[in-house]
């Protein structure tokens, strides 16, 4: 059974800790009102200090518009909230195509995919793995090695409580499906728009 939030939101299962976690725990609430799933909180000393909130859409996917409408929610809630007690900058953005894997749906949904994966235990006597995406389940999944070796266990499952951080490679049938993805969702977006309203016969 997905872990579901208050809101009734599939539950991320990587998360947070200390102020980042502060910071997610105000901007969440507001993201799901609008439409939007978080997918990462990340503070960093990048151009002095810069907060970068990723965010998508609840379909995967995220405009630059969907960006600045959200920027707009945010930067409000956070002069309130005031949980940073420097100037930062506000940077609101997509996962991209090598994006965090943060829910287990994330992970069924690129079953199959290439994945960089450490854990925060030892899972069969390593916390780095480097593999396809396999048998997505309630509870885990398998990564399967990119380059077998020989003599050695070539699949491990992890179970999905001892995922520190997950992130999809990039290679070129990513960007394929990537692509082929967005288009279908601009199709789809544009014959909405084009639906007569209301209309009866």
């Amino acid at each position: 059974m997905e872990e579901l939030n208050a809101d009734g939101a599939e539950a991320r299962i990587v998360t947070e800790t200390g102020l980042d976690a502060r910071i997610a725990a105000i901007v969440e609430p507001v993201l799901v009102a609008m439409g939007f799933r978080l997918v990462r909180v990340r503070m960093s000393g990048q151009n002095g200090l810069t907060l970068q909130i990723m965010t998508e859409r609840n379909d995967g996917t995220m405009t630059v518009e969907d960006c600045e409408e959200v920027s707009r929610a945010l930067s409000p809630v956070l002069d309130v909230e005031d949980p940073v007690d420097k100037a930062y900058h506000l940077e609101i953005s997509s996962p991209g195509i090598d994006r965090p894997l943060v829910r287990r749906s994330d992970f069924a949904r690129y079953e199959g995919s290439l994945v960089r994966c450490d854990t925060s235990v030892l899972v069969n006597g390593r916390k780095r793995y480097r593999g396809f995406i396999r048998n997505v389940s309630e509870t885990g999944f398998s990564v399967e090695r990119e380059q077998p070796v020989e003599g050695e266990e070539n699949v491990t499952e992890i179970p999905f409580s001892a995922v520190a951080e997950a992130k999809l490679v990039l290679t070129d049938e990513l960007i394929r499906e990537s692509l082929r993805a967005d288009k279908a969702a601009k199709l789809a977006l544009a014959a909405n728009q084009n639906e007569p309203q209301g209309e009866t016969e």
